[in-house]
């Protein structure tokens, strides 16, 4: 069944793509929550509006994503910690704790799913986080973390 998606559905297509899915995924999900419609003839120029308006809602936040890595990636953001006599932490320092110190350090507001820390860092000295705030934007925030 051919649809036209209404909202960005991941695995299946984004706002303003013709689709083509089975008929009961379309019948049982799509259709009844409001992601998709069926693509008849008349929905090509509601596509194209939905793709464009799409386009520039991506290429702006885009642009703001690439604001901001030009402001965080030459940052080194510093970050203090109880630590022992050997440089472990007594704790750890989370990926909400980087957040707060890259807000006070450089007033820039991060979203907590766009960092991305495999596991929390627990020793002293410089890390590298990454950060994916669009797609095409990537980039390494450098966190020091020193001992309080």
């Amino acid at each position: 069944m051919k649809l036209l998606m209404r909202t960005d559905v991941e695995g299946v297509g984004k706002k303003g793509d013709i689709v083509e899915v089975a008929d009961g995924f379309a019948r049982n999900y799509l259709v009844p929550k409001g992601f998709a419609i069926a693509a008849t003839k008349g929905v090509a120029a509601q596509a194209a509006s939905m793709r464009k308006s799409r386009d520039l809602r991506d290429a702006s936040d885009r642009s703001s994503a690439e604001e901001i890595a030009k402001v965080l990636v030459p940052a080194v953001i510093a970050v203090s910690a109880r630590a022992g006599a050997d440089g472990k932490l007594f704790g750890s320092v989370t990926v909400t704790e980087i957040l707060d110190a890259v807000r006070e350090q450089t007033r820039v507001e991060l979203d907590r799913k766009h960092v991305h820390l495999d596991e929390p860092i627990k020793t002293v000295g410089t890390h590298s986080v990454p950060a994916r705030l669009h797609a095409d934007v990537q980039f390494q925030i450098t966190i020091e973390v020193s001992p309080a």
